[in-house]
């Protein structure tokens, strides 16, 4: 369970969270802590100023009226602010009790106070307590602002009072803060089984199909996204392989069967020979020449066979370079006039003088030799047979019977035959057509074909364009198909 994504993914996305939610609060709460000191300095401040400009007004009219000291007391203005008020310095009013805590000059910073006149921010203990105060001291004067004070009076704060803020926005913060590792948590589940529920379904379908079960269902995911993506891949791959298992099964009893006809001949007349069955000798001849077909043919079926076992490998490769096309043409023509002869077929070659190509030359010949040989076995006798090289292209042409739209369809299929091959023709193999599309697109290019039913049939191999005979190859690597 720990090790799953279900866990994993929440248990992330909660680590995340607490981590960003603990970066947060710390840095508000050195926000506040700053944002009460400063504020709790304002306060004193202002209180400092109004309590010394009333002290200082006061001290005047006793001073220059002779009036009696103000009966208000110090209780009252702390009563008032809520902060505590000293004084420090010689006495406010002059044989009069002023009702102010004195402090002793050595708790302060008087020498700023008194030396520079200005306000001075301070922390100190007060006789009597334990807790230690933030404090303001504001200097008292009875002339101009340039005359020295003769006092100041000290506004104070305990500092208790700002850690009981701090202490009430550390609460809620907590609140916040486990209020938020709900919401993430159970979004974080949510989401984790919107993840993982698809990616577990296609876990079981990918065992499913690991066993060799690909008829796997697998429910749409909701919404897009990466998840859908790969789900709808994974339900392409499991019907690839289906299909890719059935041609497969397919391609096996197919070989199965081709392979047993030729021999099933070849042990027949061998059996017949053997057992003194054939007694003339033109029977006899013509059983030897049944076997000797049928063994080429046998031979022909695992050749290509091997052939197209080898494109699926990683020994099958191609040496691209500059050909001529031309050329190619030329050889099959040579290869194959022999036997056009017999079958009463015309075959020749036309189209530009060179043919430049990109291209292996043993892999075209191949392409050119199979075609021409399928095109040959189709053509009745007086039809033709031409190649045609041009620059990039070659056009394998006969005036045979042509293809129907379903055999046209189905032309680069394996062990694919023709209905329309002649029985005074050799039947080929069914693999010829299938290892000319391999061999194409191994070298980079593509055959098509096209037909007139009762007219023609025209197969065009594109191979990729190369420079002038003669240049220096594009490129000369082996490369797989």
């Amino acid at each position: 369970m720990w090790r799953s994504l279900r866990f994993r993914l929440p248990a992330l996305f909660l680590a995340g969270v607490v981590l960003a939610g603990l970066i947060a609060a710390a840095i508000a709460f050195r926000l506040f802590q700053d944002f009460a000191h400063d504020q709790a300095l304002g306060e004193l401040r202002r209180e400092g100023v109004g309590i010394s400009k009333l002290y200082e007004d006061q001290a005047k009219s006793v001073s220059d009226e002779g009036k009696a000291a103000p009966e208000f007391a110090a209780a009252n203005l702390e009563r008032a602010t809520g902060d505590r008020i000293f004084y420090v310095g010689e006495e406010v009013f002059i044989g009069q009790a002023s009702g102010l805590t004195t402090l002793h000059r050595s708790l302060i910073p008087w020498s700023e106070v008194q030396g520079e006149g200005r306000t001075v921010q301070f922390k100190f203990v007060p006789p009597g307590e334990s807790k230690e105060f933030l404090a303001i001291a504001h200097p008292l004067r009875l002339g101009e602002a340039g005359t020295p004070p003769f006092g100041a009076i000290v506004v104070a704060k305990p500092q208790t009072a700002l850690t009981e803020r701090l202490t009430a926005l550390l609460g809620r913060l907590a609140l916040a803060f486990l209020g938020g590792i709900l919401v993430a948590g159970a979004l974080g589940w949510y989401l984790s089984r919107r993840i993982t529920g698809p990616v577990l379904a296609l876990s079981k379908a990918t065992d499913e199909v690991a066993a060799g079960r690909y008829d796997v269902s697998i429910e749409e995911v909701p919404g897009g996204g990466e998840i859908a993506h790969l789900a709808e891949r994974f339900r392409g791959m499991a019907a690839r392989l289906q299909e890719a298992e059935e041609l497969e099964r397919n391609f096996l009893m197919t070989v199965s069967h081709e392979l047993r006809t030729p021999l099933t001949a070849i042990r027949g007349h061998v059996e017949a020979l053997r057992e003194g069955l054939v007694l003339d000798e033109e029977s006899r001849a013509e059983s030897l020449e049944v076997v000797a077909a049928e063994t080429a043919r046998l031979e022909r079926l695992v050749g290509d066979v091997l052939d197209l076992a080898r494109m699926r490998k990683a020994e099958f490769s191609v040496r691209r370079e500059t050909i001529d096309l031309r050329t190619i043409a030329q050889d099959a023509l040579r290869r194959y006039e022999s036997q056009a002869r017999d079958f009463g077929v015309t075959l020749d070659v036309d189209g530009t003088p060179t043919a430049p190509a990109l291209a292996d030359a043993d892999r075209a010949l191949q392409i050119v030799s199979n075609l021409v040989e399928n095109a040959l076995r189709l053509t009745p006798a007086g039809g033709s047979v031409r190649i045609r090289a041009t620059p990039g292209e070659l056009q394998i042409e006969d005036t045979g019977p042509g293809l129907e739209a379903e055999e046209l369809a189905r032309a680069f299929e394996r062990f694919y035959l023709y209905s329309r091959y002649g029985r005074e023709r050799p039947v080929g193999t069914g693999l010829g057509l299938a290892i000319v599309k391999e061999l194409a697109e191994g070298m980079g290019g593509s055959v098509e074909a096209a037909s007139s039913p009762g007219q023609r049939t025209v197969f065009t191999v594109r191979l990729p364009l190369a420079g002038p005979l003669g240049a220096t190859p594009a490129e000369s690597e082996l490369t797989r198909a």
